[in-house]
Order: structure tokens, then C-alpha cells, then sequence
């Protein structure tokens, strides 16, 4: 006989299955127990159609009728896309419900847990809930706080340097890191990159090297110095930030991109040129971007660090040394070692030739 964790173990293995698919909802995966065995399991699929509990109950080739229900993320009781978790639980006479962790969704947030109780079902909740609460990191960041999850994304050498003195970047990283980011690019609802590393790396920022959807391209260009001709314009899944004032010196080129389809979002930006990210965060997370990776350059990487504005860190590290180039950031205005910047390694593991790091704040 398996055991809670066990079971909610394989409903965040499930889960990961509407991994890009399902944003901005969070990812979760049911498994149905009865007599000891498993008589259903499903996942939430795709945005906007069944949730993971409904399809695991019509999974099921006999009546879950007393059966044991297993979540990862407290079943919702509001109407929203599809009808209420909760009620169908309740309707099905499910004896048990097993919750890895409650949902940070304000509007649901244990009301789910109660609603089931009220009903007479048995309810255990926190069962492995950090594995629980790290499956669903960009979906509580976003619903909590209306803006997405941001992880800021570099390939580097050992001595910190992004790109050679004339910033080319090609390669620093090897093949199989390469891949990995285009793992992660599928996961994540929009990559960002600025200026300098368009016009050095001219970089698509799609998915090729694995499967997955395309991500949004958010891209900052306060002075419009990037021309239709490069790679990130090659399709109209664009978000470009740029400022009014260089929109009214440029109108033809605006038109272009608007009949392009290219979504502009016109801003003000502070005296020195920089946009406020945490109101461009905000924005994004109107339009349900919920996870934002930042691809570049070291200006913005050096922004979203000195204003606290990111969530973790993806390195990767290659074994070559550059001497002089581009460092990865810039300076952070520390000047003594009792104020560095602290971070915690998270994860790590070696890529190709490589060295990748999950860096999380300390």
C-alpha cells in the first residue's frame, strides 16, 4: 500500500504534463485511490477547459463512490471557466480528499477545504507541500501579486563574461545548454530581452531545439533602434515597450509594426533613459503573462537585480575564460562585502560541458 506522499508525488508528475499549455491557471494533476488501487487520474490539460479533478473522475471505469481523492493544489469552489472542483467532488460522494498545498488564489484560498468539510468529506492537507508550492512558484507569484514570475536567464564564462569586446555571444554555451534553454523558454508565458542584445545577436528567442510553444517576445526599445528586418519581428507574437517620445519621431516605422500586427505598449521612461519595470511587470501581468525569463543584456539583468524585481536566477557556466568582454552585470553600487548581494543555490547540475545553476534569493 502506497503512501500519501506517494500519491501526491505522482500528482505533480502529472501535472507537469500542462506545463505551457495551461498558463496563467496552475499546474495540477489528481489521481483517484480506491480498494487500493487507482481508478482514475488526470490533469488540467489546456486554459480554460477541465480541470485536473473532473478528468480524473471521468477517467474512471467505476464509481469513485467513497473513493480517496488526491490534488496537489486545493480544489476551487468559484464558477469561473468551468464549474466548481469542489461541487463535483461532492456530487461523486468522494469519501477523501488529500491536498498537497491550499491555494493562494484569494477568491479560493481554504474556502475549498471548508466546503468539503461541510459536506462530510475527510480532508488532510500539506502533504508534501514545498514540492507542491514550487510546481505552481509562477502561478502564486502572478495571482498574489499581479505580476509575473521573472527569472533572469545568462550563459556565461568562468571570469563572468557574457560576450567579447566587439559583444558577439556565439557560443559560449554548449549545444545540450542550448537545448535546456529552449526547455525553459516553453515553459515560461513571454522571454524579454533589450536592445543591445538584438541588435548584437539579432536572436529569435523561439522554441527549436525542443518541443513547446513559442513564448510571447517582450521586447524594451526606448529608442526604436530595432528595425523590422531582425529576427525578433519574424511573426507578430511581439510585446514591444517603447518610449512616446521616440514613437512620435518614428510614426511610419509604428505603422509598420502595427500592421504587422506587433503589440506596442507606449511608456514613459525615467531621465536616464530607463523604463520602470515594475510598472512594465505590471502591465504584463494585465495582459496574463504569468512567468517572464529575461534573456539579456547585462543592463537589464543589472536593472531588475538593483530594483528586487526578479524571482531566481538560471546560469549557466561555461569552462573558458574570455579575459575581457561584456560582464554578465553591471555595477550594483556595492562597495563593501558586508553588503553583497547574497543568493542561494537552489539546484545544480552539469549540461554538456557546462555547469547550471538555480540560484534563488537568499
Amino acid at each position: 500500500m502506497l503512501t500519501d506522499e506517494s500519491y501526491i508525488k505522482l500528482t505533480l508528475e502529472i501535472a507537469k504534463r500542462g506545463a505551457g499549455l495551461v498558463s496563467p491557471n496552475p499546474l495540477v494533476g489528481c489521481v483517484i485511490i480506491k480498494n487500493d488501487k487507482i481508478i482514475g487520474a488526470g490533469y488540467h490539460e489546456k486554459y480554460g477547459e477541465k480541470h485536473a479533478e473532473v478528468n480524473a473522475i471521468e477517467s474512471s471505469k467505476e464509481s469513485v463512490e467513497g473513493a480517496t481523492l488526491y490534488v496537489n493544489l486545493e480544489p476551487c469552489c468559484h464558477e469561473g471557466k468551468t464549474p466548481p472542483c469542489v461541487d463535483r467532488i461532492i456530487k461523486e460522494k468522494i469519501k477523501k480528499v488529500v491536498v498537497g498545498t491550499l491555494d493562494m488564489n484569494p477568491i479560493v484560498s481554504g474556502k475549498g477545504i471548508k466546503k468539503l468539510k461541510a459536506a462530510g468529506i475527510e480532508v488532510k492537507t500539506g502533504v508534501l507541500e514545498q514540492e507542491c508550492i514550487e510546481l505552481n512558484k509562477f502561478f502564486f507569484k502572478y495571482i498574489s501579486r499581479q505580476m509575473p514570475y521573472v527569472t533572469l536567464k545568462a550563459a556565461q564564462t568562468l571570469d563572468g563574461r557574457i560576450a567579447d569586446v566587439s559583444g558577439q555571444s556565439r557560443w559560449i554555451s554548449s549545444l545540450p545548454s542550448r537545448k535546456k534553454v529552449h526547455l525553459l523558454r516553453a515553459k515560461y508565458d513571454a522571454v524579454m530581452v533589450g536592445t543591445n542584445t538584438i541588435l548584437k545577436d539579432d536572436p529569435k528567442l523561439n522554441v527549436r531545439l525542443a518541443e513547446g510553444r513559442n513564448p510571447i517576445r517582450v521586447v524594451i526599445d526606448a529608442k526604436l533602434s530595432v528595425g523590422m528586418d531582425h529576427n525578433i519581428y519574424f511573426d507578430n507574437n511581439v510585446i514591444l515597450l517603447t518610449s512616446k517620445a521616440a514613437a512620435e519621431k518614428k510614426k511610419k516605422f509604428i505603422k509598420k509594426l502595427m500592421d504587422k500586427g506587433i503589440e506596442i505598449i507606449f511608456t514613459d521612461s525615467f531621465d536616464n533613459g530607463r523604463f520602470d519595470l515594475k510598472k512594465v511587470l505590471k502591465l504584463l501581468g494585465s495582459k496574463n503573462i504569468s512567468s517572464l525569463l529575461v534573456e539579456g543584456g547585462s543592463k537589464l539583468y543589472t536593472s531588475f537585480i538593483t530594483e528586487n524585481l526578479f524571482d531566481d536566477i538560471a546560469l549557466f557556466i561555461s569552462p573558458k575564460f574570455l579575459g575581457a568582454g561584456l560582464s554578465t552585470i553591471n555595477d550594483l553600487g556595492i562597495i563593501n562585502m558586508k553588503d553583497v548581494y547574497k543568493l542561494k543555490i537552489n539546484t545544480f547540475e552539469k549540461v554538456g560541458d557546462d555547469l547550471f545553476l538555480e540560484l534563488v534569493k537568499n
